[in-house]
């Protein structure tokens, strides 16, 4: 609070008017007269300062009123020079600065003076003085809180005039006229820059720039100048600014998204500015509830008044959160801590009229945003503002009374007659929202001391009465907002000025004064454009909406290319429609969106726009540099260059070179197109010319600068007989003390073969150079040692030859002798794995685009083919050699491009590679070394356990068990495991019997070690561990003395073919239960199992696959259970097929022939047939196959084959060949000649026989056998025929023909449909009826027994003594249609066949006619 506050004078009442007058005496001269004006003001400003401490509440860092922070300043120039004059102010409201020339204010629209105002700056520039602007100059600041001001004499001179007395200079707050001074250029040069800063809220942030001044001199220091978005910091509660000895900082103590932006440092000296800036994000800090929103930000206050303010803010981005319901608004009386919210209900647009609040009271306010999740943070409060009339001190006015005294007082103070005021006028609008209108108007002219008010009346264009607006509250200010009107409707408003004599006439109403009406939300943003901008950032462009809405700003998403995780880029909304993303990371591919931003909230996203990759932007190359003659035949000159320094991103390209002849401007280009190597040969010169060359270089992003011209070269032809110079001096393997140089061989070579090379090297800034070999090597690279920590070098070059020591090459550019940050070297090891000779390097530096170059004698490898792999993953890159050899050995070197020069190398020697070679073959060969050999131990019920120890294994450890060279199963009931903690490997034998007898091994395999063991078991050592094992099982059936089986399930095959599983069970009793199962479904056999001989079998009917599977048996009793089962599957199944083969092959039968109605059949009749069995069938030496001419198959009891449709071609021998592992059997049959003819006329008669038998005629059903009815009822017997040709239908009773009349009715409906009806039936009708269905190939008769019962009698129980149906046997010979296209195969063979029973007459049925 500033000193001159009171403290706790703070009165609730305001005391409108506690001192009518404020006078002071003075004396009066001349000079004061002239002075009147000024003195004046000075003296309004200390009445509104005195009243100003009685009447509101501040605090310090409350700035309400104007204040200078600069001063103008006076000065001395002399004419047709310029002139600009500085101030700073700050106050709240931002104050509005008038510039005043002896008293009188500038029109700064036209004349010769230039005003700027930017972020409290102000200045007045006179671009070209005169003597007419000899004046004093005051800036007069001005707000809603007071006024202040600041004068400055300024005096220009004549050119070379003796300096005039000022008569300006006794006026207050003037200074000392200075001396014209030469000012000194200070330059500035930053040391250490602040970058982007990453933060959230609630955290602290410190901006620091340190620079260095040439020259430094104490009395001229620069200032520094920190902005925000454009918009100048000073010190207060929000930021904190701390400048001096070279360090300039702004700390930011707790930050708000109100802190983020684009913070710039500019540092004004006399002679010029440095600047620098960089990008603050401040994001959203931890919600209050999950899901809530962000606070809003950029708190503003409007039209603050006596009893009213506007607050306005922007919204938060809601990128992850859902969508914004409304908002509240808080206030806060200055001086206390009790916020109270100001709405009931969330407002949904950023902006709203806060009233009811305390004339001459200060508040600050706040929002909060609303969505379904909760309410946000609350925003950063507002600077305070007090709720007073802004004209209030408009209406202080001063007045000489004469003499010496001179009054202060309000207009309305005066004396003056009682009367009304006059009307207002001027009234406008100064402010038009959705639902309020800022009004303004001018006050009358009022000398009344009674106090003046106003009324304001407002009424709808094109009708509607005058309203008044303010009914409660009299309006003290010509300013006043209107509220709760219509968005989008048109007012005519006027006032009424009053005072306790009365009202004055309404002034004259406005015109159509119409509210905003917000279209809703901006529509979507355009097309978004992302480019390049550095190594961490991107410049994202779009167009602005198509339906901005009144856009406050945009926000910017973004999201890793392939996720949907977007995050904020910004967190304040920003204005222009293009926005540098910072922060990014270098190489990774990101997209970006934008939503536009108003007072109603966010838009829809714009479309996605491309993925871009991040990394720098591509600009052109920076120019070659050191153009040098490498050789000269006297017609063209071949040239060499460095390339340039900065590569602008890419890779370059193309050089173009230049010429021109020594003295001339015209530059030409020499060659087209350009040229790709730094080595060219400029042919077509002249001889004894003296040229000049210059190069560009270019890349993508286009050409660069031209290098600097090159010395003057004479075009001579080279006839020395040393060698020429050697060029591209390149280096690597940096270290503190050493270096490594590489070159290319000379051009020229002189009179002789190049033998050798010189380096030599000199000290940055020396001319001494020193020789670092005497004895020239062979070879194009050397390792400089010897140099100097930190020190810098340059070096160059000499060919040696027979005539001499050669030209030396250019001088290189400087290289320190300081090693990389970091920097490591090549390792060498031998792979414990793999066996592998790997040479590995790990950079410190590694960018985007960065490749690891191998070489081997500093030559690049390009041969791969001998298993040498270079393989690289991020900042790591091996060679590996799969198959090294003797011939390996050398200096591997390797070099990371696009880094400062990372390099390493490693010299492989002979000796050093042969011990690597050695054990290289010991890691590919290695043997698992054990800690006991195979042993074995019995365990009880006599099973065997084998087992050995290795030193060590893995997870991944195999192994296999052997006995007699066949691999033992691990399967039950066998077990086979290990034990990676203690080495052990084991295999359980379950039953050990005199068939094991021999040699057991282990074979081990893990990962690329192999380990064997073995151990032997015969004669005494095996009947000894025999015996041991029988001793055990019986032991254990002795000691457990339970159920169990003595032998294990088996699969026995018999001689019959018959297979059976058995097993043995012992140690039984009376309670004993056996049960059989396959596949865990219990199987109830025929047979039960004998458990008083303990021998169970189970037959296994029909063996085939469909039959195969896992069978189980269990013995079980009160003493415990046993169990045994078998997998008839795989080798079991093959096994018990091939014993079959065996047996059913040994007893089939010779061939047979069966015919059939569809083909002649082959029959082998044997023990036992299933398809699974080993049998091939072969028409002479053709194997035969299933199809739909041969088909085979065959039953339990034999196999067969059926040629379908015989024809000339069947004929032959036919053999079938059963199988087995052993050997095979075989059957042969001669289907030709008479036995075929024999064969083929028998299956041409069963073809017809079964053919007649299809189409003879038949009854399908509907007859029963025997019919019981009422006498006088009707009876009909009707059935379903069928045949081919249709049949006939005959009647018969009791053998003789129905008789046809009025009671007996027969029909045949469609030659299917046959039926006989008896109308009025009678006991005569009794007896049995015979129905006869017939065609040519032959038909059937079928009997029904009708039994007639009179009325009343019970019904009768008739069983029918029927005789079977009766098969009519058809006409010979049969006939059997044939297709046209083939002839008519001869009739079979006539049989005798007997004669069909007489069926008599019969009635047949008359064909039908079609029913309608």
């Amino acid at each position: 609070m500033s000193g001159w506050m009171k403290r706790g004078s703070y009165d609730q009442q305001y005391h409108h008017k506690q001192s009518k007058y404020v006078v002071k005496e003075y004396s009066s001269s001349v000079a004061m007269e002239e002075r009147y004006e000024h003195k004046t003001q000075a003296r309004i400003q200390d009445v509104v300062r005195t009243k100003m401490m009685d009447k509101y509440v501040r605090e310090e860092p409350m700035i309400r009123g104007p204040k200078f922070m600069v001063r103008l300043r006076s000065h001395t120039v002399f004419e047709n020079t310029p002139i600009k004059l500085f101030c700073t102010v700050e106050g709240f409201p931002m104050p509005v600065v008038k510039w005043y020339k002896d008293g009188v204010i500038l029109c700064v629209s036209s004349g010769p003076y230039l005003v700027e105002a930017k972020g409290g700056v102000h200045t007045l520039e006179i671009p070209r003085c005169s003597t007419d602007d000899t004046a004093q100059y005051a800036a007069v600041a001005c707000n809603s809180h007071g006024q202040a001001s600041t004068q400055a004499s300024v005096i220009v001179k004549r050119f070379k005039q003796e300096d005039e007395s000022c008569s300006y200079a006794w006026l207050p707050y003037t200074v000392a006229m200075l001396p014209e001074i030469q000012y000194t250029k200070i330059n500035i040069t930053f040391l250490d820059k602040f970058g982007p800063v990453f933060a959230t809220e609630g955290q602290s942030a410190t901006l620091t720039a340190t620079m260095t001044l040439n020259p430094n001199l104490a009395n001229l220091q620069p200032e520094a100048q920190w902005y925000r978005d454009d918009t100048r910091l000073f010190d207060s509660k929000w930021v904190k600014i701390d400048t001096g000895r070279g360090v300039t900082t702004l700390t930011i103590p707790n930050l708000f998204k109100d802190d983020e932006g684009l913070y710039k440092i500019r540092l004004v000296t006399r002679g010029g500015t440095a600047e620098h800036s960089a990008f603050v994000s401040v994001s959203d800090g931890p919600p209050p509830v999950p899901g809530a929103p962000g606070a809003p930000m950029d708190i503003k206050i409007h039209d603050a008044n006596r009893d009213y303010v506007i607050v306005s803010w922007k919204p938060p981005n809601t990128t992850t959160e859902g969508p914004i319901l409304g908002y509240f608004v808080d206030k806060c009386e200055v001086g206390t801590e009790n916020w109270t919210q100001c709405n009931d209900h969330p407002i949904k647009i950023c902006k709203y009229p806060v009233s009811g609040l305390f004339e001459g009271h200060a508040y600050y306010f706040r929002v909060r945003a609303v969505n379904s999740h909760g309410i946000s943070k609350a925003s950063r409060m507002s600077d305070p503002i007090a709720a007073l009339d802004p004209t209030e001190f408009e209406n202080l006015h001063a007045k000489k009374l004469g003499g010496t005294l001179t009054v202060v007082s309000y207009h309305d103070e005066v004396e003056a007659e009682g009367k009304p005021p006059g009307a207002p006028s001027g009234i406008h609008a100064s402010e038009i929202d959705r639902t309020y209108v800022v009004l303004s108007w001018t006050a009358p002219s009022y000398s009344s001391k009674a106090p003046m008010w106003y009324y304001i009346e407002k009424c709808m264009v094109d009708g509607g009465a005058w309203q008044r607006v303010n009914t409660q509250v009299p309006i003290r200010s010509p300013r006043y907002a209107a509220f709760d009107l219509s968005e989008g409707k048109q007012y005519n408003f006027r006032v009424v000025s009053a005072n306790i004599y009365g009202a004055s006439e309404p002034s004259e109403p406005t015109g159509p004064i119409e509210t905003l009406q917000l279209k809703g939300v901006p529509s979507a943003p355009g097309q978004v454009i992302s480019t390049r901008e550095t190594n961490t950032s991107v410049l994202i462009q779009w167009a602005p909406p198509k339906e901005p809405n009144q856009l406050i700003g945009y926000y910017i998403d973004q999201c890793v290319k392939g996720s949907k995780d977007w995050t904020s880029a910004n967190h304040k909304p920003h204005k222009d429609s293009k926005f540098v993303v910072s922060g990014l990371t270098t190489g990774e591919t990101y997209v970006f969106r934008v939503q536009a931003i108003n007072e109603l909230g966010l838009s829809d996203e714009s479309q996605e726009s491309a993925p871009l990759t991040v990394k720098a932007a591509l600009t052109p190359p920076s120019a070659p540099y050191d153009i040098a003659l490498l050789n000269c035949d006297g017609h063209s000159m071949v040239l060499n260059w460095k390339k340039p320094l900065h590569s602008g991103g890419a890779n370059i390209k193309e050089y173009y070179v230049d010429k021109r002849r020594s003295g001339t401007t015209m530059w030409r280009e020499v060659h087209i197109p350009p040229v790709t190597e730094r080595l060219y040969k400029v042919e077509g010169l002249t001889e004894g010319a003296v040229y000049q060359f210059q190069v560009y270089a270019a890349n993508l992003a286009g050409l660069g600068p031209a290098a600097k011209p090159s010395a003057d070269l004479s075009c001579e032809a080279w006839t020395m007989p040393e060698p020429g110079p050697a060029y591209d001096l390149t280096f690597s393997e940096v270290r503190d003390k050493s270096l490594l140089v590489e070159w290319q061989k000379p051009v020229y070579t002189g009179s002789g073969a190049i033998t050798g090379y010189h380096i030599e090297y000199a000290k940055k800034g020396t001319s001494e150079w020193t020789t670092a070999n005497e004895t020239a090597v062979s070879h194009r690279f050397l390792k400089v040692t010897g140099l100097e920590a930190g020190a810098s070098y340059t070096f160059r070059v000499r060919a040696v030859n027979a005539a001499g020591v050669g030209m030396a090459s250019m001088a290189s550019d400087p290289v320190t002798a300081k090693a990389v940050e970091g920097s490591q070297e090549v390792s060498c090891v031998v792979d414990e794995k793999s066996g592998d000779i790997v040479l590995s390097f790990e950079s410190c530096q590694i960018t985007e685009g960065s490749q690891f170059i191998w070489k081997k004698n500093y030559k690049e490898m390009t041969d791969f083919s001998h298993g040498v792999v270079i393989k690289t993953e991020g900042s790591s890159s091996k060679l590996i050699f799969k198959n090294a050899d003797k011939g390996d050995f050398g200096t591997y070197s390797v070099s990371v491009t696009n880094t400062e020069g990372v390099s390493s190398s490693y010299t492989i020697s002979a000796e050093e590679l042969a011990k690597m070679l050695e054990l290289s073959y010991d890691i590919r060969h290695p043997i698992i070394p054990l800690k006991s050999e195979l042993a074995y131990k019995i365990l009880e019920r006599g099973r065997m356990r084998f087992w050995l120890q290795a030193e060590e294994i893995s997870s991944n450890v195999t192994y296999k068990f052997f006995a007699n060279n066949k691999e033992l199963s691990g399967a039950d009931p066998n077990k086979m495991g290990h034990d990676v903690s203690t080495g052990i490997i084991e295999f359980i034998m379950d039953h050990f019997t005199e068939e094991n007898e021999g040699t057991f091994t282990c074979q081990i395999t893990d990962g690329g070690g192999k380990g064997q063991s073995s151990l032997v078991l015969i004669g005494d050592a095996f009947k000894a561990a025999l015996a041991e094992a029988d001793y055990q099982r019986r032991e254990y059936i002795r000691v457990k003395e339970g159920p169990h089986f003595s032998e294990f399930l088996s699969l026995q095959v018999g001689d019959d073919c018959s297979v059976t599983l058995v097993c043995k069970v012992a140690n039984l009793k009376k309670e004993s239960v056996f049960h059989w199962y396959k596949e865990d479904t219990e199987i109830v056999p025929d047979v039960k199992p004998d458990l008083g001989s303990g021998v169970c079998k189970l037959p296994i009917k029909l063996f085939s696959l469909k039959t195969a599977g896992v069978y189980k048996a269990t013995i079980s009793d009160d003493r415990g259970k046993d169990k045994s089962q078998i997998d008839i599957s795989g080798k079991v199944f093959d096994e018990a097929i091939n014993k079959i083969n065996q047996l059913a092959g040994a007893s089939a039968a010779e061939l047979v022939i069966n015919c059939t109605a569809t083909g002649i059949q082959l029959q082998c009749h044997m023990k036992y047939f299933t398809s699974e069995m080993n049998i091939t069938w072969c028409h002479g030496e053709a194997k035969l196959s299933h199809s739909d001419k041969t088909v085979i198959g065959g039953s339990p009891a034999m196999a067969t084959i059926e040629v379908i449709e015989p024809t000339e071609r069947d004929k032959g021998k036919y053999s079938i060949v059963i199988t087995n592992s052993e050997n095979s059997h075989k059957r042969t049959l001669d289907l030709s000649g008479d036995a075929y003819e024999k064969a083929f006329a028998e299956f041409q008669k069963l073809k017809a026989e079964a053919y007649a038998d299809k189409n003879r005629g038949k009854v399908v059903g509907g007859l029963p056998d025997v019919v019981t009815i009422m006498e006088k009822k009707t009876l009909s017997l009707t059935c379903t025929v069928c045949g081919e040709p249709k049949p006939q239908v005959s009647w018969l009773k009791n053998g003789a023909d129905v008789e046809l009349d009025d009671q007996y009715i027969v029909s045949l409906d469609q030659g299917k449909f046959a039926s006989m009806t008896i109308k009025g039936v009678s006991m005569e009708n009794s007896g049995r009826y015979t129905m006869i269905v017939q065609n040519k190939y032959g038909g059937e008769s079928v009997d029904i027994v009708v039994s007639v019962y009179r009325h009343g009698e019970s019904i009768p129980e008739v069983k029918p003594t029927l005789t079977p149906k009766t098969i009519i046997p058809p006409k010979l010979p049969i006939e059997i249609p044939q297709a046209k296209s083939q002839p008519a195969p001869s009739p079979a063979p006539s049989t005798p066949s007997p004669a069909p029973p007489k069926a008599g007459r019969g009635m047949k049925s008359p064909t039908p006619t079609r029913r309608k």
